[in-house]
């Protein structure tokens, strides 16, 4: 029988993952294949389940990485202390099925980012307080950087976009966008950031790679900052996910 791995969010016209996957288990040889499970609510999720008894992994995006914790059996340590999941392992014994849920996204930022990362980096202003703006603070406080979130409705110890003045970006060199704003076919947005006060020691990081070089990151690279897109990370979360199913 076919083995079955998945992807979960709404919507997913704008994931890569399946023709990743789908290359990959026919470079190793694997009677595999990869699915998008486009769910329009995540009240599906156990009848999707139910309904592809092969399934043996499974991806979660948004905007579903917290939202699916409650449908999971467990979850690994620092999943549990970040909040949100965007790796399932299928654990299948003679008692039943188990979902263990983990997040890669904390391996693949972390790796992609810590390159980049000089001395004087030791703030971050995390655009976003979604499951993957959770994953990106816990891989900065890993690495010695102390993040904090900017919200549109920001919550105790948060910003408001307002709220970042020159003294803030000053303070904070590292910027990264945790938000949709910006991906394909919104092109020309961007964050509502003070662009103007950008310089040579800020770093840029969207975790947006459609397009390559998003509105956000071409108002840093106008004025000379260290800019990446997501592309790196997804590649490197992607293979953690598929160490985690052990294929």
């Amino acid at each position: 029988m076919k083995a079955i791995y998945g992807l979960i969010g709404y919507p997913l016209s704008h994931s890569s993952s399946k023709g990743y996957f789908n290359k990959k288990f026919k470079s190793e040889g694997l009677d595999a294949e990869y699915i998008n499970f486009e769910i329009p609510t995540i009240r599906e999720f156990n009848a999707l389940i139910a309904a592809n008894p092969n399934l043996q992994g499974m991806n979660v995006t948004i905007p579903y990485k917290e939202q699916v914790i409650k449908y999971l059996d467990e979850l690994d340590e620092a999943t549990q202390e970040v909040g949100a999941v965007n790796v399932i392992k299928f654990i299948r014994t003679q008692n039943g099925l188990k979902l263990k849920g983990y997040n890669s996204d904390i391996v693949g930022f972390s790796d992609s980012i810590e390159p980049m990362l000089k001395e004087y980096h030791q703030k971050a202003l995390i655009l976003g307080s979604g499951g993957a703006a959770k994953a990106i603070a816990y891989a900065l406080r890993k690495l010695g950087v102390t993040p904090t979130y900017v919200s549109r409705k920001p919550m105790k110890g948060q910003l408001a976009y307002s709220d970042l003045n020159r003294k803030v970006m000053q303070d904070y060199l590292v910027i990264v966008n945790a938000t949709p704003v910006g991906m394909y076919p919104k092109v020309d947005e961007a964050p509502d950031i003070p662009y103007n006060e950008l310089t040579s020691r800020h770093l840029l990081y969207d975790l947006l790679y459609n397009p390559e070089v998003t509105k956000f990151l071409q108002q840093g690279k106008e004025r000379g900052t260290i800019i990446k897109n997501g592309l790196e990370m997804l590649l490197l979360q992607a293979f953690e996910a598929w160490k985690i199913w052990k294929i």
